[in-house]
């Protein structure tokens, strides 16, 4: 690597770390302030409360990168500019396009690095801090799914509706089975006080079944000992299922949204939501670079405003991008916009944005 380029991308580098620790730090302690009432309640040792923080660091990198880039971006041309470095270059024949090459070199690679941190490493570590929180501090079982919780499940006989779902004791609360035929008419209706997990297969207690006659009728009969229920679901499928549905789309990662569109549409339901949430989950990285495209003319423009106003200015564009990319999200997932459109369309406004900065900079 040329001499250059090397200082730039090492200046770069320094004041991007220097911004992530930032960033990162004012959140944790923000964080730390608003639920501390929640540790203090719940008893928590120290160490339960270093590995929830230390378990969403991750996720909070994934968030303030984008930011971080903007704002050590700005900084850095604006002390370039300030030190008389930008006009040396310039003065040996080098244009902004030149001096610029290793930051946006370096903008992509932090795209690509923050798409593999989701993928890997957030989902993995947002699932940890979730555990901690439900379990250690909101006192969940992770097990349970009770109450408000009733749970709709498309099975391979039928649909299945439980009120309440206990894996520890592999029982479902007041369940409800539709069996269908192959034109998905009702042949068979269950209803149970409880469905019970035993030596290998699911038992009924204590309910009704109405089942359709050849006359094209139902026949209803009542039973108060246990009947066999010929279900291929286990416990273990029923607590993987519902598990997937409490976890946020945002804390999963590309592959894993995927898997779950395609299993909800299988089953019959809507995954608009998850299928933005997907395109998101590409679209969103490539704001490092366009942030790099937008904080260069934003620094070298504002000349006699100095380095607050250029930082003032980055802070708010980043502000709108998030406003942005939440409206066309919502747009999406409520059908007005297609979900790839939807994912992408703040990436485009703000990709040509920096490109009308762009040419207004002066070679």
């Amino acid at each position: 690597m040329k001499t250059l380029p090397k200082y730039l991308t090492k200046e770069f580098l320094k004041l991007l770390c220097l911004c992530l620790i930032i960033f990162v730090s004012i959140y944790l302690i923000i964080d730390f302030v608003l639920k501390l009432d929640n540790f203090i309640e719940a008893r928590a040792e120290t160490s339960i409360v270093l590995d929830y923080f230390i378990s969403i660091v991750p996720l909070v990198i994934y968030q303030v990168l984008p930011a971080a880039t903007l704002i050590s971006v700005i900084i850095m041309f604006s002390l370039l500019k300030k030190r008389n470095e930008l006009t040396a270059m310039k003065a040996s024949g080098l244009n902004i396009f030149r001096v610029t090459h290793p930051i946006f070199v370096c903008a992509v690679l932090l795209g690509i690095m923050l798409f593999f941190l989701n993928e890997i490493v957030v989902p993995y570590t947002t699932s940890r801090s979730n555990q901690i929180w439900n379990t250690e501090v909101d006192r969940r079982d992770p097990t349970q799914f009770q109450g408000i919780n009733e749970k709709w499940y498309k099975g391979s006989e039928g649909i299945y509706w439980m009120r309440g779902f206990d894996f520890i004791n592999q029982t479902m609360e007041r369940p409800t089975f539709y069996f269908m035929d192959d034109s998905f008419t009702l042949i068979k209706r269950i209803d149970a006080q409880k469905a019970v997990w035993e030596q290998g297969k699911w038992t009924v207690e204590k309910g009704i079944i109405q089942e359709i006659t050849p006359q094209g009728g139902y026949r209803t009969e009542k039973f108060e000992t246990p009947r066999w229920l010929p279900l291929k679901e286990t416990p273990e499928t029923f607590l993987k299922s519902f598990g997937e549905e409490n976890r946020d789309p945002e804390d999963m990662s590309y592959w894993q949204l995927k898997q779950y569109a395609q299993r909800v549409i299988a089953e019959g339901y809507e995954n608009t939501e998850y299928v933005v949430y997907m395109n998101i989950k590409i679209a969103f990285p490539f704001i490092v670079l366009i942030m790099v495209l937008m904080g260069i003319p934003i620094s070298l423009r504002l000349e006699k405003a100095g380095i607050p106003l250029a930082i003032s200015a980055g802070v708010g564009l980043c502000f709108l991008y998030m406003l942005a990319l939440g409206l066309t999200r919502s747009l999406g997932i409520s059908g007005i916009l297609p979900p790839i459109l939807s994912a992408w369309l703040t990436n485009l406004i703000f990709l040509f944005f920096g490109l009308y900065l762009m040419m207004k900079v002066e070679r």
